[in-house]
């Protein structure tokens, strides 16, 4: 399952899945982006499937897994990507800008790996949730953001305390400047040039979770951190 399958890091996670033959649950919001992404890993994915609801709509979350668990034995990888960001100062910020990016960022993951877990012990699974260096160091502007990132941190670093005992394998994926439509839209409102090529590709963000999904079951990758290796101009 890839959640914010429908464009950027989501998208490019679901095309190398699909290159070595998954199944593939693609998430999202945006139906129409979601069957071009659906139209393009169909004929490499052994199946594939689009599930078009609001994450953040609890009852939603419920009615897809309630379905999923009829006509799925086993969950054996739940890959989080979907996220949403708000900048500004605190001074700036409303409280409801807050709430909307916890949440996407933070309730709804959350909501969603709690309602899968028997599926993904089942399976054996793995959780990756893709997360970001405001997890880890929070800059000015960003507080709420960075926020949820922190918060996202901490779940992942306590379910994955909870879980390996049942075989699931949990990886956090902190991601710098990644050249998605979040990230050009970030740049307009900083007011910056939009250089693609100089931040990290969603491609390269792939290669690396679906290496890491692939080891062996003597090894577990907890953590990745990940930055543009070229600087800004």
């Amino acid at each position: 399952m890839v959640t914010g399958a429908s464009s950027g890091v989501g998208r490019a996670i679901a095309l190398e899945l699909a290159r070595q033959g998954a199944m593939l649950l693609l998430l999202g919001r945006k139906r129409v982006a979601l069957e071009t992404v659906a139209g393009e890993v169909r004929h490499k994915a052994r199946v594939v499937e689009i599930h078009n609801f609001d994450l953040t709509v609890r009852e939603d979350i419920q009615k897809f897994v309630g379905a999923v668990t009829k006509t799925q034995g086993r969950v054996d990888a739940l890959i989080h990507s979907a996220g949403v960001i708000a900048l500004g100062t605190l001074e700036s910020s409303p409280v409801e800008d807050l709430e909307w990016q916890l949440n996407t960022n933070v309730i709804a993951p959350y909501a969603l790996t709690r309602a899968l877990l028997p599926l993904l012990k089942s399976g054996k699974g793995q959780v990756v949730c893709i997360n970001s260096t405001a997890g880890i160091q929070a800059d000015a502007g960003v507080a709420q953001y960075a926020a949820t990132k922190h918060a996202l941190r901490a779940f992942t670093n306590s379910l994955r305390q909870e879980v390996n005992a049942d075989s699931v394998r949990v990886l956090s994926v902190f991601l710098g400047r990644t050249a998605t439509p979040m990230q050009q839209a970030i740049h307009a409102q900083e007011g910056k040039p939009y250089h693609s090529e100089r931040l990290i590709q969603p491609e390269d963000v792939a290669a690396v979770v679906v290496n890491a999904l692939s080891l062996p079951r003597t090894a577990e990758v907890t953590e990745i951190h990940m930055r543009p290796f070229l600087k800004p101009l």
